[in-house]
C-alpha cells in the first residue's frame, strides 16, 4: 500500500488508503475498544413498552385514527392501500410510516498523517439490539436539528449545514425502507473538515479500515453509518495497485470489479433502460388510507397487528436515556416478527467480479422501483403468503456451501424506528448462470454500484449495508465469516 497520498490525491485512492489502515491510524484499535466500553457505561436506555394510547406527546386521530404527534412533527403511522395487479400478492393494505422530512446522515471526515479518519459517535436508540451502537457524526431528523423535541442541539451539525463544495466528498438523497416507510428520504452526507476538530466525549475518530473491522461485528455499526459508507466513491483504476496483491482470486475479482475500465456483463446505459423499464412496466398503485378499520390489521390497546400474526407489530413504548439530546419520550415503533435475510450472490465474469441485484417494487418507494439485493425477506413470512411470492435465490443462499460465504453478519436496522429489527447480511460467491434477458435480475459491477450511487433512488438501503460490506473484504484481512454469533467489540 503507498505509504501516504497528498489530499490532493483522487478521493478513491485516499479512501483505500484509509480502508487499509485497519488497526487505526490516528487512534489504534484498542484505543477505540476502551473509548466504546466508556461510551456503553455511561450510556443507556431504558424502554417500556405502553399502550399506545399511553403515548405522551402522542394522539390518535379521531377520525382516521392514525397516530401522530401533538407538534405536527416527527412522523405519523397511517394506513396504507396497495395494488400491484402483477404482483403475487395483486393487493394488500398496512400500517405505514409517513416521515416528509428529510434528515441529515453524515460523517466528518479529516486527514491524521495522511490518511482520512471518520467522526462517528455512539449513538443509543430505544430499537437497538445491545444498546449502544457507532454511527454517524450526524444522525437527525428535520424536527431533531430545528429543536422540536425541545432538546439540547445537535453536535457538528453546523459543519454540514454549511459544508460547501470545496470539502463536500459526498452528497445525495436516499431513499429509507419503502416496505415500512412512504417516499422516506435522508441527505447521505460525507464533508472534509477545515481546521481543528473540538472531539466531544461521545465521539471518536476511525480509518475506514477500523469501520470495516465492526461490520463484522454483531450489531455494532448501525444502519445510518453503513448507508454513508456505501457512498464513498471507491471505484479507480490504480485501486489494484494502492491495495497491493490480493489475497485470493475472489479478492482479486472484486479489485477487478472496482476499475471503471473493466468489463461488465451489461453496460450502464443497458441497466438503466432495465430499471427505467422495470418501473415503467409495473402497476403500482399506493394510497394513503385510516388507519382505522384497516383491512387485515387490528388495534388492541397495546399493538396493531395482522390477523395472521406475521409481518409486524406497531408498538409503543416509553423511553428514558442518557447522553441524548432528549432524556426522556414515548413514541410508536415498528416491531417486525423474525429475523430477514438479506445477501448478494457474486460471480466471476471473465475475472470480474459481478454482483446479481435485482429490480425490487416496494410500494413507499418514490420512483416504483429500486436495486436491491439478490435476496432480500423475511424467510418466516412466506408462511402466509402463496408459494409464488417466496424470493427466488433464498435457497442458493441458505443451502450455499459454507467455504463460499464471503461475508456473515447479524445487523440491526434503524433503532429509532424499528425495535430490535435485524438481518443476516451474507455475501455468498456462487457459479448460478441467470438469463441475460431476466426481467428482475441484472449481473453489475461493482464500480456500476458506485456510480450509480452518486445519484439517488437507485440502490435501496439493504442493498447499500451490502455495498458496505463488499468494501471490507478489498483489503488483505477483510471480514472472515462465522457460523458462531460474534461478542460486542
Amino acid at each position: 500500500m503507498t505509504e501516504f497520498l497528498t489530499r490532493a490525491a483522487p478521493t478513491p485512492l485516499r479512501v483505500a488508503a484509509s480502508a487499509y489502515a485497519r488497526d487505526g491510524g490516528h487512534s489504534p484499535h484498542t484505543a477505540f475498544h476502551d473509548w466504546y466500553a466508556g461510551a456503553a457505561a455511561r450510556t443507556f436506555t431504558q424502554v417500556e413498552r405502553v399502550p399506545l394510547d399511553a403515548l405522551a406527546g402522542w394522539e390518535t386521530d379521531p377520525e382516521t385514527g392514525n397516530l401522530r404527534h401533538h407538534t405536527g412533527g416527527f412522523f405519523t403511522v397511517e394506513g396504507l392501500e396497495v395494488r400491484m395487479p402483477a404482483g403475487p400478492v395483486p393487493a394488500w393494505s398496512q400500517p405505514i410510516i409517513n416521515q416528509p422530512e428529510v434528515g441529515v446522515l453524515g460523517i466528518l471526515v479529516k486527514e491524521f498523517d495522511g490518511i482520512l479518519h471518520c467522526l462517528m459517535q455512539s449513538k443509543v436508540e430505544p430499537g437497538n439490539v445491545g444498546g449502544v451502537q457507532v454511527s454517524p457524526t450526524v444522525q437527525a431528523t428535520r424536527s431533531n436539528y430545528t429543536g422540536i423535541h425541545g432538546g439540547r442541539p445537535v453536535p457538528y451539525l453546523d459543519r454540514f449545514r454549511d459544508a460547501g463544495s470545496r470539502g463536500t466528498l459526498v452528497d445525495v438523497r436516499q431513499s429509507e425502507q419503502g416496505s415500512a416507510f412512504h417516499h422516506k428520504r435522508n441527505r447521505n452526507m460525507v464533508v472534509e473538515a477545515e481546521g481543528e476538530v473540538e472531539v466531544q466525549e461521545d465521539f471518536h475518530w476511525l480509518t475506514l479500515g477500523q469501520l470495516h473491522r465492526l461490520l463484522a461485528e454483531d450489531d455494532v455499526l448501525n444502519m445510518d453509518a453503513r448507508t454513508v459508507l456505501s457512498c464513498l466513491p471507491f471505484a479507480h483504476a490504480d485501486l489494484a495497485r494502492e491495495l497491493g496483491p490480493p489475497a485470493d482470486p475472489f479478492q482479486a475479482a472484486l479489485i477487478r470489479s472496482c476499475d471503471p475500465s473493466a468489463g461488465a456483463r451489461h453496460p450502464l446505459g443497458a441497466v438503466l433502460s432495465w430499471i427505467t423499464e422495470a418501473r415503467t412496466r409495473t402497476e403500482v398503485r399506493a394510497r394513503r388510507v385510516p388507519l382505522a378499520g384497516l383491512p387485515g390489521w387490528h388495534r388492541t390497546p397495546e399493538r396493531i397487528s395482522h390477523e395472521s400474526g406475521a409481518f409486524f407489530d406497531v408498538i409503543g413504548v416509553r423511553v428514558e436515556a442518557g447522553g441524548r439530546e432528549v432524556a426522556r419520550w414515548s413514541q410508536p415503533m415498528i416491531e417486525p416478527h423474525g429475523t430477514g435475510v438479506v445477501a448478494f450472490l457474486t460471480r466471476s465474469i471473465d475475472g470480474v467480479l459481478h454482483v446479481l441485484m435485482n429490480a425490487r417494487v416496494e410500494a413507499g418507494y418514490m420512483d416504483v422501483a429500486e436495486l436491491a439485493p439478490t435476496v432480500q425477506c423475511t424467510p418466516a413470512s412466506y408462511a402466509h403468503l402463496p408459494s409464488s411470492a417466496r424470493p427466488r435465490y433464498l435457497d442458493a443462499v441458505e443451502e450455499a456451501d459454507p467455504a463460499r460465504v464471503r461475508f456473515r453478519s447479524l445487523l440491526s436496522e434503524e433503532g429509532g424506528r424499528f425495535h430490535h429489527a435485524r438481518n443476516r447480511y451474507l455475501i455468498v460467491d456462487t457459479d448460478l448462470d441467470v438469463p441475460a434477458d431476466d426481467p428482475d435480475y441484472r449481473w453489475m459491477t461493482v464500480h456500476q454500484l458506485v456510480e450509480l450511487l452518486r445519484h439517488s433512488h437507485y440502490l435501496n438501503i439493504q442493498a447499500r449495508s451490502l455495498v458496505a460490506c463488499l468494501q471490507s473484504l478489498l483489503t488483505p484481512g477483510g471480514p472472515a465469516p462465522t457460523t458462531e454469533r460474534k461478542a460486542r467489540v
